[in-house]
């Protein structure tokens, strides 16, 4: 493998296949699942079918852990075999630790790897999202550039890239304590399917439609609206639902402009929390339009 300047390192909800990490030298450091005594890598010793399975005859949610800074500074290790230094790009901190663990790692870099420069970006966004914006700064490496040039191309990525999801149900996010009793049986009762999107960091509630097919309907029309005219890098996300995210990647394509669509499994760390059914559409619309 040829040396370039920088190499690129993400956590395991950025949701990229591993033919597309690969392609594109990317380094994945996983999340780790406990289904009570057993613990998995995320997307290493457990794939999205296998979770699925798992989680639907499981009386008990799965918990759910960041990689340790040991396992981040191994990951600058391996990258650093590669490249002249390394950019680390997370989860948002606001959803999980795992940038607080990245950064602690980059830390414990500065005697185990001297010389490496190393930093670390919390992206505030997650899923397929933060694919896109590992993608972005992968692109700028492939291209010879710095680390504060592939850091800049980054942080551009992550100030444009939308997140948007339709959940099937609020009550995994209630069996995880992420949404009262209260709002889970509203809407269950009521059949709505909420549309979510991450904004500065945090995951929020756009609009409550009352089918799927609304809910589905309003994604686009959201997304469209979101593109604002511009080509866009597109990924479709889903748990569990390939034969639905066919026919949503689909329905993009004819919607907006895509450069780059692509379609992906959130991770089973994704899943968890969320449970299946949830579809989801990340956008990184062109800067230069």
């Amino acid at each position: 493998m040829s040396l370039q300047s920088v190499a690129v390192v993400v956590d395991s909800t950025a949701s990229l296949p591993a033919d597309v990490a690969s392609k594109h030298r990317i380094f994945v450091v996983p999340m780790h699942l406990t289904f009570g005594a057993q613990t998995f890598r995320d997307g290493v010793d457990i794939q999205p079918a296998e979770f699925y399975a798992r989680l639907a005859a499981s009386l008990l949610l799965p918990k759910t852990a960041s990689p340790s800074p040991g396992e981040f500074l191994d990951a600058f290790k391996q990258a650093s075999a590669s490249a002249d230094s390394v950019l680390c790009l997370t989860l948002s901190s606001q959803l999980s630790s795992v940038y607080e663990a990245a950064t602690l790692a980059a830390a414990q870099a500065k005697d185990a790897l001297p010389g490496v420069a190393i930093q670390v970006l919390d992206t505030r966004t997650a899923g397929g999202a933060q694919g896109l914006v590992a993608l972005a700064a992968a692109e700028a490496a492939a291209r010879g550039a710095d680390l504060p040039a592939v850091r800049d191309a980054a942080q551009r990525a992550a100030e444009r890239v939308q997140f948007l999801g339709v959940l099937d149900s609020l009550h995994y996010l209630w069996k995880g304590g992420r949404v009262p009793r209260a709002a889970m049986w509203a809407t269950s009762l009521l059949q709505i399917k909420p549309v979510l999107d991450i904004k500065d960091g945090n995951v929020r509630l756009v609009e409550r439609p009352r089918t799927r097919r609304h809910a589905l309907d309003r994604l686009l029309a959201i997304a469209q609206q979101r593109a604002a005219g511009r080509p866009v890098q597109a990924t479709v996300m889903h748990a569990n639902m390939p034969a639905d995210a066919a026919e949503l990647a689909h329905r993009l394509a004819e919607a907006v402009t895509c450069t780059y669509l692509f379609i992906t499994a959130f991770t089973p760390v994704i899943g968890a929390h969320t449970g299946p059914g949830l579809l989801g559409i990340a956008l990184l619309p062109s800067d230069n339009h």
